[in-house]
């Protein structure tokens, strides 16, 4: 079975990710940089509060969908 991901720079307004345990929607993204200057993606949710990720993370998206079984 294949997971939905998307790198943290393709994220849009609306995405749904999976992160520390539970679904939140993407609210707003801005860009930045960390420290050493790597580029990263600001996360508000629509749930509350701010993450940031590296450009390059791999993030689940939604729920994969539930396999559905037909009687035969």
């Amino acid at each position: 079975m294949s997971v939905p991901t998307k790198t943290a720079a393709h994220l849009k307004q609306g995405d749904v990710i999976g992160y520390e345990g539970q679904w939140r929607k993407v609210r707003a993204l801005k860009a930045a940089t960390d420290t050493l200057g790597e580029p990263l993606v600001v996360v508000a949710w629509e749930e509350g509060g701010i993450d940031s990720f590296s450009a390059a993370d791999e993030l689940l998206l939604e729920a994969p969908p539930k396999p559905t079984w037909t009687q035969r």
